[in-house]
């Protein structure tokens, strides 16, 4: 019997060229053909009579051919067949084009299922190229559950197909990974009949337990990797931190902090004792406080020795992030540094001797702060914001770097919990579900072109009014999107032709660090009024003085990530706004955009947007560390994912560290899983 880790070279009929077709749909091996399950299915088991067929619904029907096939060329390349079918309830004209070949099977007197569309109106329906086949052949193209899969150009469906059932009878499904208890606990269908189910289901019921035993699987063995990963930690023993009393912290804020936030570092205080390390994420909506949190934590480790890494995605957010700290650490004895990649050699050096002498105790910055030029004397503490940037294998690098490092992950963008439990399984969570006092309510409206004069005349009021204005445009030059705003044109425009007499500033990310930090200077010290801008600002320094938000062709963008471009506005005492401007007509893209002016709840917004960008969309940018699922879905398998943590979890517990053929297979898969330098598991 050949081997799952075949090349699928081995198989009768795939040469070099179909390889390479397969090899696109990231298809190498036989197992990789065996898990490439159907998108969809075609239900063709279900016959109907000719009057019951319904117009624009693929239907499957048995029918007698009335008359023998004609055949006649309309022009070149191009060659009409047509054909007459009946039965008990009605007659209907089928047209094949291009078909010859295939319709002189069919014979006049003879019946065949035939599986198609009707199109037309009252004048006249007919069908166009259904597949057919006789009633003494053993169903193929109809009278069967008919899986329908992700292809490329250059392979049927008939010829994936095929390939799948040649795999199975080659080498068999997959191995059983999943231990008997655990099948008999959650009803949940062997993988012997589970792999050939998915491909070749005998009924809906059949197709139902084997898509809800795949997705189980998927769902136990990522969730038993984090299981282990958990394990794997508290076998680290890291010395206890003291606890240390935090009144000066709480005296040196110039605000009183939220229930929350005092929760979140209790928490973390609670963490830093138990010997061994902290893997905490710390999540909450735009401005919930969470700087002040992590400044608590480097507070603790300064206080028990130790130093705090703080990296941010953005020299910007950085920047901002150094500049609020300092000002609150450095008075309490906090010696902190700034570490990006836009310093100067001189500057980088000086904060690196500082780390490494362990003169400083806390050092905010990018990924400068983790490459191998940077050493720490003592690091205790990583904190990293907007974490949905990185995943799992980069936190176990992160954390790497100090022997037994605390982590504290935060994340200003809400995540669903579905998507929480893939992203941190790994992780404890506090969240900030409070807002400090004095934040503003944002009121947003959505507007299209019409309103163009009347939102213009309302930028020009903010401004006479003292506050400033962010433009957000989804594209930086013209062309890069099919049509909308680009920002570099926009704010050319604004400033030529509608704003002449205030002054217009323009940042986008292609722009060096230096100049960003020169043009957000300017805006935060109120010399530029109106701030056109791409996403860069999506996490960016805090303006208070800027209370309208405008964003251009919001229809571009995801729900979650118009809900952080709101966030930067509604910082200051004063009244703030946000305008979505968008020109689609597409019913469910309005409904989509209204329900963003609802609600200022990010947890619900991103529930939505879950469900209707799916999580490789959820960010606006392919997820780091988020595992490709073949069979679930994240929006769709709550219920399911729960059990499977449950389920896994219990079962690493009991029998992690065994040799039996299921925990050797789980490690074995779980390996595969993160292949792609994990390096956490062994």
């Amino acid at each position: 019997m050949a081997h799952r880790t075949d090349s699928i070279q081995t198989m009768k009929g795939i040469g070099p060229a179909k390889e390479k077709l397969f090899a696109s749909l990231g298809i190498h091996t036989l197992e990789d053909l065996i898990c490439h399950y159907p998108r969809t299915y075609e239900d063709r088991t279900r016959l109907c009579t000719i009057a019951q067929l319904e117009v624009d619904m693929p239907s499957c029907f048995r029918a007698m051919v009335m008359t023998n096939p004609r055949s006649h060329k309309i022009r070149k390349g191009l060659e009409l067949t047509k054909v007459t079918v009946a039965d008990h309830s009605g007659r209907l004209n089928i047209t094949f084009f291009n078909r010859r070949f295939g319709t002189e099977q069919l014979v006049a007197g003879n019946e065949y299922i035939f599986y198609g569309t009707v199109t037309g109106d009252f004048g006249g329906y007919g069908m166009t190229n259904p597949v057919f086949e006789s009633m003494d052949s053993s169903p193929g193209v109809t009278r069967r559950i008919l899986p329908i899969y992700p292809l490329t150009a250059g392979l049927t469906n008939q010829a994936v197909s095929k390939a799948i059932s040649q795999a199975l009878a080659l080498c068999g499904p997959p191995e059983e990974i999943l231990p008997k208890e655990i099948l008999e606990q959650y009803h949940i269908m062997g993988a012997d009949r589970a792999y050939y189910a998915i491909h070749q289901p005998q009924s809906p019921e059949d197709l139902d337990h084997a898509r809800r035993r795949l997705i189980f699987e998927e769902f136990f063995v990522f969730s038993a990797a984090l299981s282990l990963m958990r394990a794997q930690r508290t076998l680290v023993t890291v010395q206890p931190y003291l606890r240390r009393d935090l009144t000066p912290f709480f005296e040196a804020l110039p605000f009183s902090l939220t229930k929350a936030q005092r929760r979140a570092i209790e928490e973390i205080s609670n963490d830093f004792s138990k010997g061994f390390p902290m893997n905490r994420l710390l999540q909450g909506d735009v401005g919930s406080g969470k700087t002040m949190v992590a400044a608590a934590a480097a507070y603790l480790a300064c206080k028990n020795g130790q130093q705090t890494a703080l990296m941010a995605p953005t020299e910007i957010l950085a920047e901002q992030h150094y500049k609020t700290l300092t000002g609150l650490l450095t008075p309490l004895g906090v010696q902190c540094i700034l570490l990006t990649g836009s310093m100067t050699p001189k500057e980088k050096r000086l904060a690196r001797e500082a780390l490494s002498s362990g003169e400083a105790y806390l050092a905010v910055g990018t990924h400068a702060l983790f490459s191998k030029s940077t050493e720490f004397s003592h690091l205790g503490l990583v904190i990293t914001d907007e974490q949905h940037r990185f995943g799992v294998a980069q936190r176990a690098a992160l954390s790497e770097k100090g022997s037994g490092s605390h982590l504290l992950v935060m994340s200003a963008t809400p995540i669903p919990r579905t998507l929480a439990l893939i992203l941190y399984g790994d992780l404890e969570v506090s969240v900030l579900d409070e807002l400090p006092p004095g934040r503003q309510v944002i009121d947003t409206f959505l507007v299209n072109e019409s309103y163009r004069a009347r939102l213009n005349g309302f930028i020009r009021k903010e401004v006479q009014a003292g506050h400033q204005c962010y433009i957000v445009c989804p594209a930086v030059e013209e062309g890069e999107t099919e049509s909308g705003k680009a920002a570099q044109t926009w704010a050319e425009t604004l400033q030529r032709t509608v704003f002449p007499d205030l002054p217009v500033a323009l940042i986008h990310g292609r722009m060096k660090g230096s100049e960003k930090e020169e043009v957000m200077g300017a805006f935060s010290r109120g010399e530029a009024k109106i701030l056109v801008a791409t996403t860069v600002i999506e996490v960016g320094v805090d303006v208070p003085n800027a209370t309208l938000m405008v964003v251009e062709d919001a229809d571009r963008f995801g729900l979650s990530q118009l809900h952080q471009l709101r966030g930067r506005v509604g910082r200051g005492r004063d009244k703030s706004w946000c305008i979505l401007v968008s020109n689609s007509r597409n019913p469910d893209t309005l409904l989509r955009l209204k329900s963003l002016c609802k609600t200022t709840d990010g947890f619900r917004i991103a529930e939505e947007d879950l469900k209707l960008r799916g999580p490789g969309d959820f960010f606006g940018h392919r997820q780091h560390g988020l595992p490709t699922f073949r069979a679930a879905s994240l929006s769709m398998d709550l219920e399911l994912l729960k059990q499977a943590q449950a389920a896994a979890a219990d079962w690493v517990n009991l029998h992690g560290a065994e040799h039996t053929p299921e925990a050797q297979a789980l490690r074995s898969r779980i390996a595969h899983l993160f292949r792609d330098g994990m390096g956490t598991f062994n």
